[in-house]
């Protein structure tokens, strides 16, 4: 397990060297085609050092890799926080973002599919403004107003990657616990239940409900994100959430593993269909 800077500059370095191979360039070769060291070309490829964006072009370059969107995910893969470029939205709220969040949203950003298990509260990408509120404000006892405001705005910004030309395709697990439990009190519940069965119709959102009934299940061992992209599957991952950070699992049979749990909750919860009949019920009253 790895935090996600790690994990991103190992994929970065993965996918260079991937290329370069299929290129039929040794690392020596690409090394004087862009001008460096074949030491730097080796710690870019290993992940022990990053690469700036530029760096990451020339490469590209050097490989013949003319795929836009795939040049695009690696550039984005090079630029941390403090690296140049261009600036993503959310830089204006690095002060109030810790960089395990910035590197979350980072992703969410460029992926092309979100998979995800809650068993707590509403996803981020589906919460309504006072829903967000009442956990944000739940997740750090006594914080300063201005400071809540922030990140409120923060999560609601997110939310535009499913309005995106291509939208986020997402599919979300919710356990019963997500629906019952009341944040904020009825009345934030019941227009976050109603915002939940909107969403759920949108074609790129599929969201099912895991109700008590089902019983135990592997999801118990807490929520997860698998986020994927359309490139290559070398570059998918699964983030595990904690009180104070967060943790990235990118080995083959990580990925496998928590894409089997998906698939074996997918099966136990309710169809879309019937999902949103229970989540309409439960917002009656039912």
């Amino acid at each position: 397990m790895q935090h996600g800077p790690v994990v991103r500059r190992r994929k970065l370095g993965a996918e260079l060297r991937a290329l370069r191979t299929t290129a039929g360039i040794t690392s020596g070769e690409a090394a004087r085609l862009v001008g460096w060291h074949q030491s730097k070309v080796s710690r870019i490829e290993t992940g022990t050092s990053g690469a700036k964006p530029s760096d990451v072009r020339l490469l590209l370059d050097a490989y013949g890799v003319h795929d836009d969107q795939l040049r695009g995910l690696l550039v984005m893969l090079a630029r941390s926080d403090d690296a140049g470029g261009r600036h993503h939205w959310w830089h204006a709220y690095r002060g109030v973002l810790p960089p395990t969040y910035r590197d979350f949203i980072s992703l969410e950003s460029q992926a092309g599919a979100m998979r995800t298990l809650e068993t707590t509260v509403v996803p981020g990408l589906l919460q309504t403004p006072e829903y967000a509120r009442e956990v944000t404000r739940a997740a750090v006892d006594g914080m300063p107003e201005e400071r809540l405001d922030a990140l409120v705005e923060v999560r609601l910004a997110r939310q535009d990657v499913l309005r995106g030309d291509p939208p986020l395709e997402l599919s979300a697990v919710l356990d019963e616990a997500v629906l019952r439990r009341q944040v904020g009190g009825p009345g934030v519940m019941a227009r976050q239940l109603e915002r939940l069965v909107e969403e759920a119709r949108l074609p790129h959102v599929r969201l099912q409900v895991l109700p008590f009934a089902a019983g135990a299940h592997i999801g118990v061992t807490g929520p997860f994100v698998i986020f994927s992209f359309s490139n290559t599957s070398d570059l998918d991952v699964v983030v595990l959430d904690h009180l104070t950070s967060s943790l990235h699992l990118e080995r083959k049979e990580d990925l496998e593993a928590y894409t089997e749990a998906f698939n074996a909750l997918l099966i136990h919860a309710l169809s879309p269909e019937d999902s949103l009949d229970f989540i309409a019920a439960t917002a009656a009253g039912a």
